[in-house]
């Protein structure tokens, strides 16, 4: 009787670690994905960020050719 009531907990405690792995392994294919897509967001991000600066030096470029102009006329 003693015997049989080990083995009951034996299973019961597998079975609970059974459970939280799978809980664990459906979390973590989770995070898989959202850092997949967090990962995909950053590169976007990144992208607009090196042509905004792009665009910020030509804009630069630009106002130095007119305020060169400028001073080019009151002299």
């Amino acid at each position: 009787m003693q015997n049989q009531t080990n083995l009951d907990k034996l299973n019961d405690k597998i079975s609970q670690i059974l459970q939280s792995y799978n809980s664990l392994k459906e979390e973590n294919k989770t995070f898989r994905t959202d850092l997949i897509t967090l990962r995909a967001e950053n590169q976007a991000k990144d992208a607009e960020i090196e042509k905004l600066v792009e665009a910020n030096l030509m804009k630069d470029l630009e106002i130095e050719e007119i305020v060169e102009k400028i001073e080019s006329i009151l002299e």
